[in-house]
């Protein structure tokens, strides 16, 4: 079997469907299993993969074991000479896997290859690569300074060698990750995608982004970023350096007090919230459901020519390919007053995400 792609998921069962949809056409013409890993959630998750994805393998956590165990659950019954790590939030396109294999297949010495992600508005997210998180550029991203944190030696289209990918999207070879011992299991939450990076690094591996492919992610489903979300992130930051570097007390302090300064005034980000007048369906026909749901102006397009302001865009995947999708939400608009949902094929909901800080928004369709 060529691939296996892990999906951990735990209570985002709208997003997980759209996710298993769009992975299921981009493994179409792949030897390929998909594995949804649940960290018990209280939705209805499984019963929706169940009903709708009866060819995935399901496994179900009778508790939330967190992001590296309930990972390593998966890859463990996985068959796949490669893995993908893939987040339930996430949408990628027909053509992802292969071109991300077939460059994969390319190298030599191979680690993990990560790909050009972008959020719910269309926005390029800056973690798809990473250095690694030296105090100096870990201290300087604590105090709001995140240039030397990020990857910036290459541009979001290009591609080449980088520290740190993120654990949204990674692909591995199952040898190379049995390799390294998987995701370190200390991590609960967060930090995981940075250790497993670098444990490559020190392993003789060397670790690619590919900026031809682009992937949603639409980020606030999986990483609320709510006010305990610094000492969360930056706690395990602390379980990183204390793993990887050099102990020494100075340094332990240092950690420590910054961790607790950032918690106590960094601002939290605040929520995009925008008004919406009229809405545009992407697609080839009005879809009659929604006009019962939204009930404003629905306009149909082709495309996202003459998009006016304060317009939430929907598009119709019965009509559209993810791909498509995709590219049209990279081009996008340059305005923060539209917005995008995703209508996905043979569902009875469209959702999307504004930003990276809270949930997003699910709204179901009457039948």
């Amino acid at each position: 079997m060529k691939l296996s792609v892990v999906i951990l998921n735990y209570n985002v069962r709208y997003f997980l469907e759209l996710c298993l949809k769009s992975v299921r056409a981009a493994v179409a013409d792949i030897e390929a299993e998909i594995i949804v890993v649940d960290n018990n959630s209280e939705d209805d998750s499984c019963n929706m993969v169940k009903a709708r994805f009866p060819e995935v393998k399901l496994i179900q956590n009778q508790e939330n074991l967190g992001f590296s165990k309930g990972n390593n659950i998966g890859v463990s019954q996985a068959k796949g000479k490669y893995l993908c790590i893939l987040n339930p939030d996430t949408v990628v396109a027909e053509d992802t896997f292969i071109k991300m294999l077939d460059y994969a297949q390319s190298k030599e010495k191979l680690g993990i290859v990560g790909c050009k992600l972008i959020n719910g508005a269309g926005e390029f997210l800056p973690e798809s690569k990473r250095n690694i998180p030296y105090v100096n550029a870990a201290f300087k991203k604590l105090l709001g300074n995140s240039k030397s944190y990020y990857a910036n030696h290459l541009n979001e289209n290009e591609t080449g060698k980088v520290d740190v990918l993120v654990g949204a999207f990674m692909l591995i070879k199952r040898e190379v990750y049995h390799a390294v011992n998987g995701f370190d299991e200390d991590y609960f939450m967060y930090g995981e995608d940075i250790d497993l990076s670098y444990k490559m690094l020190k392993a003789g591996y060397q670790n690619y982004y590919f900026g031809d492919t682009t992937v949603i992610h639409f980020k606030g489903e999986s990483t609320l970023r709510d006010k305990y979300y610094v000492r969360r992130f930056y706690g395990a930051m602390q379980i990183f350096y204390i793993k990887h570097f050099k102990k020494n007390m100075l340094f332990d302090m240092l950690v420590w007090f910054g961790i607790r300064l950032v918690y106590m005034f960094r601002k939290s980000p605040v929520k995009k919230t925008v008004s919406i007048e009229k809405y545009v369906l992407i697609s080839n026909q009005i879809n009659e459901k929604l006009k019962f749901v939204l009930q404003k102006e629905i306009t149909l397009k082709s495309d996202l020519s003459n998009i006016q302001k304060f317009t939430e865009v929907i598009f119709d995947a019965n009509t559209l390919g993810y791909k498509k999708i995709i590219e049209m939400m990279e081009q996008g608009v340059n305005s923060t007053s539209v917005t995008y949902k995703i209508l996905p094929e043979n569902a009875n909901f469209i959702l999307g995400s504004n930003d990276a800080i809270s949930r997003g928004e699910v709204i179901i369709l009457k039948q």
